[in-house]
């Protein structure tokens, strides 16, 4: 998956005294594209500090190397080009770690850029001196980055796994029954309301498989696997999904990538490893 970076560490932890060198990697967001390098034959890479001028944020490191977010999208791009986050991933131009660290990035540039005003008194907040966090210098609010909890759920039924694919015109993979998680649910509710919503089936043994950060939509995803409970007839909400059927471990047809946990559970269940 998109986070599996070993042998590189990824540090989350703000770091408030560090400063940008030349060669510090620098992530910049455009709305959901981001600027990169492109050399002569084609190979993409992260600016560095030395490619790119404006106010730099500090963002996190990977090993040794601190990576830093410029919030503001400079007028003098030079050499930059801008690349759709989404398309970048399916491109196979980027590796994990380099996927990973421009998810990441993504996720803090879109809560910065969203959250500049105080929700309790207007004032214009400011950067906290010590955490990644946003003060309100009027009333002293903290605002810390936003996390969406979502579930994803793997549906089984006598040896067979409901798929599906949302109803958007860029939605051509298969994936899984998935949601956000609404205020008062456990994740196991979040599970059974989603899958009666979005195929009208009822699940039963739900058991948590594994989770992972979604820089792309600010979510924290986490996997489950269920078994079906009583008619496996599908009741499909059409405004949500525009395909939902049950498949065999021969009959799954993967995404293109590995980075999804929703691509893991389906491969894991294909194999027969679960």
């Amino acid at each position: 998956m998109i986070q599996d970076i070993d042998p590189n560490k990824y540090h989350n932890e703000y770091r408030p005294e560090a400063a940008a060198a030349a060669s510090s990697p620098v992530l910049c967001f455009d709305a959901d594209k981001v600027l990169l390098k492109e050399d002569e034959d084609g190979r993409l890479s992260i600016p560095k500090a030395s490619d790119i001028e404006g106010k730099l944020t500090y963002a996190f490191a990977i090993d040794d190397t601190e990576y830093f977010l410029m919030r503001d999208v400079p007028e003098d791009r030079q050499s930059l080009k801008e690349f759709n986050i989404r398309k970048l991933r399916r491109s196979g131009k980027m590796d994990n770690v380099e996927m990973f660290s421009i998810f990441t990035a993504y996720h803090l540039a879109v809560w910065y850029r969203n959250t500049k005003f105080c929700g309790r008194c207007n004032a214009q907040l400011e950067h906290h001196k010590t955490m990644r966090a946003m003060v309100c210098p009027s009333c002293g609010l903290e605002v810390f980055p936003r996390l969406n909890p979502a579930v994803i759920v793997g549906v089984r039924n006598e040896g067979k796994l409901l798929v599906t694919k949302y109803n958007r015109p860029d939605a051509d993979f298969y994936a899984l029954v998935a949601g956000f998680v609404e205020i008062g649910e456990t994740l196991e509710d979040a599970c059974k309301r989603e899958v009666m919503e979005e195929a009208g089936l009822n699940i039963r043994n739900i058991r948590y498989y594994k989770s992972q950060p979604w820089g792309i939509a600010g979510d924290l995803l986490c996997g489950f696997f269920c078994d079906l409970d009583g008619s496996e007839e599908i009741k499909m909400d059409t405004g949500e999904l525009k395909v939902a059927q049950w498949v065999t471990p021969g009959e799954v047809v993967l995404q293109p990538d590995d980075f999804s946990l929703t691509c893991e559970m389906m491969r894991i269940f294909k194999e027969g490893k679960i």
